[in-house]
């Protein structure tokens, strides 16, 4: 059986590789938008939002249709409607407009793959690994907007947006085939929420009396939980959104010319994002460790601070911008996967998918706010309808990211104080024995 789930566990994350692809090509390609359709920051920021208001619309609704239909029905399904609505952007981008509904159209296609694929690995897996389980998938998440940027970017400096956009878009056909095909369902035999050679049934309600706790309780973590990550969200889609215009304005502003300065920052972009593919997985698995909400507070912690001095680095050269860079990419995503984690261990395993679908929601709507306030404040610091990649002042955007990402470890130190902190900060022995009822 650990041969079986290790197997799903690998297709699950190479499908996700390939089928979120997609999610940051506009980014990658943005500076030929940008001139082909006078498109200014502002309403860069309102297409970047409106692809994470797709997000929201659908990710609810799929999360109480997987807990009735199945999770990997959603996935299978929503990754080739996701395909085919990346594909059409080639041919049907005219003008703002059009473009804003276009991503909102890939935007509802991929709210339906990652709430219900984690939910999905959830039921393979105990709780004891868990953390570890869903930090892999969600590097695999990282690795695919990284793969954006790093395929989108140089094609589109040598053939054209169109064909650099293409080059994300294909891939996902390959991903619905993966699920459709040759993921398979945990048979309804085998037990998920108990260590392994344990003789116990696995639970499917969450009993708040066996860590000290009141069904109001319970509530009241479950929400702080997915309030922390809403200031995690704030924080980590608005910079992987605008990092790549970021670098691009970095390296046109030091002499590099046009074409050049979009391929070298589209690779840039990517090892940024890249280097949150093995924190994510990391910190899930010490979490296993050490507690979900202390791991929240580190990682969080060690994000926001550098997050509100990054853009006071602009014009400062490669050689600091690179390194401080890398080190937001590995931080600003480490803790993403234990806030499902946490998630999973306060909700019976019959309402999962619909409470991590609302919890989605809830840190995906501040994903809206977060790439349009930066796209204004930024066009307030340099002048309105400005295009973003000759904008030179970034100081206050950047400043703002960080601040708003304070709601993550506040939320964490509250939440630590509640007798259900007891079970999210237990060491993953203890935390599968007390899942049981």
């Amino acid at each position: 059986m650990r041969q079986t789930r290790t197997r799903v566990l690998i297709l699950m994350c190479l499908a996700m590789v390939l089928g979120y692809m997609p999610w940051y090509s506009f980014s990658a390609v943005a500076k030929y938008l940008v001139q082909e359709f006078n498109l200014g920051a502002g309403q860069m920021g309102a297409i970047l939002s409106s692809f994470q208001v797709g997000y929201v619309l659908v990710v609810i609704f799929t999360g109480w249709l997987a807990d009735r239909v199945g999770p990997r029905k959603v996935v299978a399904w929503a990754t080739l409607f996701a395909a085919f609505s990346s594909t059409a952007f080639l041919f049907f981008a005219r003008d703002f407009t059009s473009i804003l509904v276009l991503r909102l159209l890939v935007g509802l296609s991929c709210g339906a793959i990652y709430a219900p694929g984690m939910s999905f690995l959830s039921s393979w897996f105990p709780s004891n690994q868990r953390g570890k389980a869903i930090g892999a998938y969600t590097a695999a998440l990282t690795a695919a907007y990284a793969g954006g940027y790093l395929v989108a970017s140089p094609l589109a400096a040598s053939y054209g947006w169109r064909i650099g956009m293409l080059g994300t878009s294909i891939p996902v056909f390959i991903a619905a085939v993966i699920v459709f095909f040759l993921v398979q369902d945990r048979p309804p035999d085998v037990e998920q929420d108990i260590q392994p050679g344990s003789q116990a049934k696995p639970a499917t309600t969450i009993n708040p009396a066996h860590y000290g706790g009141t069904r109001r309780t319970l509530i009241t973590a479950q929400i702080l939980i997915s309030v922390a990550y809403m200031g995690h969200m704030w924080e980590l889609y608005a910079f992987w959104g605008w990092i790549g215009p970021y670098l691009v304005a970095n390296l046109l502003q030091t002499g590099y010319a046009e074409a050049q300065a979009v391929s070298v920052g589209g690779i840039l972009s990517a090892l940024v994002i890249f280097a949150g593919v093995p924190a994510v997985w990391a910190l899930g698995a010490f979490s296993d460790r050490i507690g979900r909400t202390k791991a929240i507070i580190i990682a969080s912690l060690c994000s926001l601070v550098v997050e509100c001095f990054f853009g006071f680095l602009f014009g400062r050269g490669l050689h600091l911008l690179v390194p401080v860079g890398l080190w937001l990419g590995f931080w600003v995503i480490a803790d993403s996967g234990i806030y499902k984690a946490g998630l999973t261990e306060l909700v019976s395993a019959d309402r999962r998918s619909l409470a991590l679908g609302m919890q989605s929601a809830a840190g995906f709507s501040l994903t809206i706010i977060s790439p349009m306030v930066f796209g204004r404040l930024l066009e307030a610091a340099n002048g309105a309808g400005i295009d973003a990649t000759t904008a030179t002042n970034w100081e206050l955007p950047f400043l703002v990211l960080g601040l708003g990402a304070l709601l993550a470890p506040i939320s964490a130190l509250i939440l630590r104080r509640l007798p259900e902190a007891k079970l999210l900060a237990r060491e993953g022995r203890e935390r599968s024995e007390i899942m049981q009822d």
